[in-house]
Order: C-alpha cells, then structure tokens, then sequence
C-alpha cells in the first residue's frame, strides 16, 4: 500500500507528530493489512481551495485537521473520530505587543476578553468559533503576515496552540520585534485534531482507524505524546493560567462526549 499524505499548512512541530503517529498506526496494523511506504508532502495550500482541493484535485490519501474545519464543510471526505493530541491545539496562549503586556495582566473577565481584536489569518476554521462565543475578530491575511500587523496595531493579540506557540513565536514573532508571549491568560475550547481520508480510501480509513485504536491500547500514542509535549503543561504553566472556556459549535455530539474527557 502507497499513501500519500499531505503534512502541510502548521507548524513543523505538529508535522513530526501527526507523521510519527500515522506511522505507528501503519505498522500496528501491517500484519492484517500488508507492507506500506508513505510519502510525506509539506506543501503549503493557504487558500480555502487550495485545502479543501486536496482530495479531489491534489490526490492525497489524507491529512489531518481540526473537526469542523468549514473549508471542508462541502467536500467528501472520511472522518476518524480519534482525537490525535489529547485536545492540546484547543488550549490558546497569546502573542502580545509588549508595551500591552500589563493591560493583559489586569484582564479578569469574559467581556474584557471579548472586547480586545483578535487577530486570525483568512480561513482559518477557529474564527467563526470566537465570532460565536463573542469575541472581536479581525480575519485577514496569511499566517506570514499575521505578526506584522500585530506589531503596527491592526490588532491586539494573536493565539496559538499550547502545542505550537513557542515554535511560533521563536520563529515569526520574535524577529519582527516588540512582540511577546503573554504569562497569564489561556483560552480553551474543545478543538479536536484528526485524521481525513479520501472518500475514495475506505480501506485506508478503515485500516487507520484500528491502527489508532492500537497504539491507544498499547500505549504508544500516550509514549509519543509525551515525547513530544511531556513537559509542556508545566513549561507554560498551563494549569495556573487565567483560564476563558469557549464553545465549539462544529463538533457533532460524539466529539463533544470524547473532549470532555481530555
């Protein structure tokens, strides 16, 4: 079996680790299903199209991405509805202009948070959600400009998975300047990342989906977790934050039962 998966449009951090737990599952099922190689396409497709179109126009066997993500709304697509990092993307740290940081300091309520802009790149799946829970949106622009117009003041912060943040910031935040990681606030929302297959694959999906239930079982997606993010709940101090709790309006009622126990 040859599969082609598309890795692109995240961090390099999130591309190892979907990558090592597609390939712990490909083998954890090799025995019933037969020898595979995989190949590994990190191209960016930054447009709506360009990520919905993997499928039917690109020819990628599956990728992953959040449940609900709207661009694909339309598409055919198999969904497996097992979360991949033990709800870690839906924890949010921010990105701050520093002159900001204490006017982030004094923050305490919901409606102080929904009042400051957030600043989201065009069609990324989480903006409707903040539109949702209240907060001030302001959608634009690709990922690489995000923090240029932090910085001039289009808007006041930006957000990004627990999981991806420090590698964000040390490689786009930092070198425009004046910008920092903000020490106090998370916002969390239930935001499942997961495996999408072909519609054409049904025995790939099949064939990922007992893997995945494999390596739950045996252990080995909780081992590459916590090589991956082991100690990250304490780096950022995760459990000590101010914490704001937003809904997800996109997960279907299954998703919502398999979140609150992560």
């Amino acid at each position: 079996m040859k599969i082609n998966f598309w890795n692109g449009n995240k961090s390099n951090a999130r591309q190892v680790y979907e990558l090592q737990i597609l390939e712990a599952a490909l083998a954890a099922t090799e025995q019933e299903f037969g020898a595979w190689t995989l190949e590994s396409d990190c191209t960016d497709f930054p447009t709506i199209e360009g990520e919905a179109s993997v499928f039917r126009s690109k020819g990628f066997d599956l990728f992953a991405t959040v449940a609900g993500n709207p661009k694909l709304a339309n598409e055919r697509k198999i969904v497996i509805n097992t979360p991949l990092m033990k709800g870690l993307l839906g924890y949010r740290l921010l990105i701050v202009r520093e002159n900001d940081l204490p006017r982030f300091a004094q923050v305490d309520t919901a409606s102080q948070m929904q009042k400051l802009a957030l600043g989201i790149p065009f069609s990324w799946a989480d903006a409707d959600l903040f539109r949702f829970n209240g907060y001030t949106v302001v959608e634009g622009g690709t990922y690489d400009e995000l923090f240029d117009r932090l910085k001039s003041g289009e808007f006041d912060y930006v957000t990004l998975g627990a999981n991806e943040i420090e590698e964000a910031f040390e490689a786009r935040a930092f070198p425009v300047g004046g910008l920092n990681l903000e020490a106090s606030l998370l916002i969390y929302y239930p935001f499942p990342l997961l495996f999408y297959v072909n519609p054409d694959q049904p025995e790939l999906a099949k064939r990922i989906e007992e893997g995945l239930d494999r390596i739950i079982e045996n252990g080995a997606l909780d081992r590459l977790f916590e090589e991956q993010y082991g100690d990250l709940v304490a780096r950022l101090r995760l459990k000590e934050r101010k914490t704001f709790r937003l809904e997800n309006p996109n997960l279907s009622d299954e998703l919502a039962v398999v979140m609150r126990a992560c």
